[in-house]
C-alpha cells in the first residue's frame, strides 16, 4: 500500500548547517518532509565521520517526525541500543556491514524500532532475500556511501527495480528508498523503478526555501495507480 504522500521524502541532515542544526530539523515537517534522515558515519566502514547517539538524543525534540538513522558503521550490535534509546525510530544497517545481519534486525526490533537493511552500489540484490521477512525498509544506495554531493549512478536502476518485484513478491508492506544524488531530474527516474521513498540532501537544505525543493522531488513523479 502507497502512502498518502507519495513519495516519501526524508531530507538527510548531513547536507544541513551544523551550526544550527536543531533548528533545520525543525524547520523539516512545516516544508513537508515526511522523515528526517541521519547519516551515521564511523571513519572505518565508510572514509568519513559525522556523528553518535548523542547528537541523535539531542535533536529528537526537535521534531516529532520519524527519525530515520542509517548506520554506516562496523561492527553495528554494540550501538544498536544506543540509538534505539536516542530516539531513532528506524534503524538501517548495511547487509554488508556484519555477517549476523540477521540477528541484528531482529534486535532493532526488539528494541522497539523497525528495521531496515542498506545495499551498497556493488551488492546485488540477492543478498537481501533471506532477511526480506525482518525488514520494514529496504535502502539502496545510488551513490558509494560516505560523502554527499555525489552524482546519481543509473547502474542502480535496475537493482531497484528487481527489488520492488522482490518486494511484491513477499506480500510484506516493505518501504523501498534510495539515497544519493536524488534531485529533480533523478526522483522520477528511481520512483518509476519502483521506490516509493527519496532521501535527499543537497537538493532540500541545498536551497533556500525547503518546502519549495521538497515539492519539487514530488513534481514530475506520476502516483501508480
Amino acid at each position: 500500500m502507497r502512502p498518502v504522500s507519495y513519495p516519501l521524502i526524508a531530507p538527510s541532515v548531513l547536507a544541513a548547517d551544523f551550526t544550527r542544526l536543531g533548528e533545520e530539523v525543525s524547520a523539516l515537517k512545516q516544508a513537508g518532509a515526511d522523515w528526517v534522515h541521519l547519516d551515521v558515519m564511523d571513519g572505518h566502514f565508510v572514509p568519513n565521520i559525522s556523528f553518535g547517539p548523542a547528537v541523535v538524543k539531542a535533536l529528537r525534540p526537535c521534531s516529532d517526525l520519524p527519525f530515520d538513522v542509517h548506520l554506516m558503521i562496523a561492527p553495528v550490535d554494540p550501538y544498536l541500543e544506543a540509538f534505539a534509546q536516542a530516539g531513532a525510530d528506524q534503524i538501517l544497517i548495511h547487509i554488508e556491514a556484519g555477517p549476523h545481519t540477521h540477528r541484528s534486525l531482529q534486535r532493532i526490533r526488539d528494541l522497539g524500532a523497525k528495521p531496515g537493511v542498506v545495499l551498497c552500489p556493488a551488492t546485488p540484490p540477492e543478498a537481501i532475500s533471506e532477511v526480506l521477512d525482518l525488514v520494514d525498509i529496504i535502502l539502496v544506495m545510488t551513490v558509494n556511501p560516505g560523502f554527499g554531493g555525489q552524482k546519481f549512478l543509473s547502474s542502480q536502476l535496475p537493482k531497484i527495480r528487481r527489488i520492488r518485484d522482490m518486494i511484491t513478491q513477499s506480500g510484506r508492506d516493505i518501504r523501498l528508498a534510495v539515497d544519493g544524488g536524488i534531485d529533480a531530474a533523478t526522483a522520477p527516474l528511481a520512483i518509476d523503478a519502483g521506490a516509493d521513498v527519496l532521501i535527499a540532501g543537497s537538493a532540500v537544505y541545498g536551497k533556500k526555501d525547503y518546502a519549495t525543493a521538497i515539492a519539487a522531488l514530488r513534481t514530475h513523479v506520476a502516483k501508480p495507480k
